[in-house]
């Protein structure tokens, strides 16, 4: 029987095993997964400087924005409303004895209501938009994909960026803002009912220090903030569908990956846009006031 000369020809290094060989696999495998990394990354901003562009260019027809707005907006606000009201009441359960070993029952309400209407709030209202709309958006175009939708309005003519996604990253923009007014204000005032009413703190003293120590600019910082979290949720989402792999699990990955991939961009954009908006409120009001 005659042999291959060459199939004893193997890779000197992987051959040789041990600690060299494990560190040359170790690397060959980080640098699969980097370039994997940033050929998504290119794909994700290819896929987002063509919606701009679209949304730049012309809009979609009421007929498809409507639509879209109701899912997105009126049909959060039962889920956003209930999860703003239960965590002012949770910071104010888990906040409460911290604050009275201290004698500070008073300052409570500035605490709290700074925490939501700065952080929480935007967080929270972009999470149940992630998890309630992301993920349905991606398993819906992921079921287009599959389907082969997409390229059916591909052959009709239709722009599959303009028509289906536009439509709904106008709606995570514009909306989310409401859903972050509702998620603070259901949230400050399950606070408040729960620190007056049952656990007995001064009305006076918990509405005047958050008065004082609450501002305008404080508003401001979450629903800037939850501009970019609804943008990334859209993009993210949109994206995840429209790249979806063929079959039912490819459909349930992308829903999955959908909601995980947001989540994760939310809370880097917090941290970010935290930096640097507590950069500009200290170099604007540089004598600002001090809770304790």
């Amino acid at each position: 029987m005659e042999t291959n000369p060459t199939s004893d020809i193997r890779d000197p290094i992987s051959a040789s095993g041990g600690p060299l060989g494990a560190a040359v696999d170790w690397i060959t495998d980080f640098g699969g997964v980097l370039i994997d990394w940033l050929i998504g990354l290119g794909d994700i901003a290819m896929f987002s400087l063509r919606t701009f562009g679209w949304l730049l260019g012309r809009l979609p027809r009421k007929e498809t924005i409507i639509p879209n707005f109701y899912q997105i907006g009126v049909l959060s606000l039962p889920v956003v409303a209930l999860t703003g009201t239960f965590i002012g009441m949770v910071l104010v359960v888990q906040s409460y004895v911290q604050f009275r070993s201290m004698h500070l029952e008073a300052k409570l309400g500035a605490v709290i209501n700074m925490s939501l209407v700065r952080e929480l709030g935007p967080v929270l209202a972009a999470t149940m938009l992630a998890g309630r709309v992301g993920s349905a958006m991606a398993a819906e175009l992921g079921t287009m994909r599959v389907t082969e939708q997409i390229d059916a309005l591909v052959t009709m003519g239709a722009n599959p960026i303009h028509y289906l996604v536009v439509p709904r990253f106008l709606g995570c923009l514009m909306l989310i803002p409401a859903l972050t007014i509702m998620a603070d204000f259901m949230g400050v005032a399950g606070a408040f009912f729960y620190a007056v009413y049952l656990l007995g703190i001064d009305s006076h003293h918990y509405l005047e220090n958050s008065r004082h120590f609450v501002g305008n600019f404080d508003l401001f910082v979450g629903v800037f903030k939850s501009l970019f979290f609804g943008a990334a949720i859209a993009i993210i989402a949109c994206y995840r569908g429209f790249n979806c792999n063929p079959g039912a699990e490819g459909v349930g990955r992308a829903a999955t990956t959908a909601f995980v991939y947001s989540f994760v961009a939310i809370l880097l954009l917090d941290l970010l846009l935290g930096i640097a908006m507590d950069g500009i409120y200290f170099a604007l009001w540089p004598e600002a006031p001090k809770l304790f």
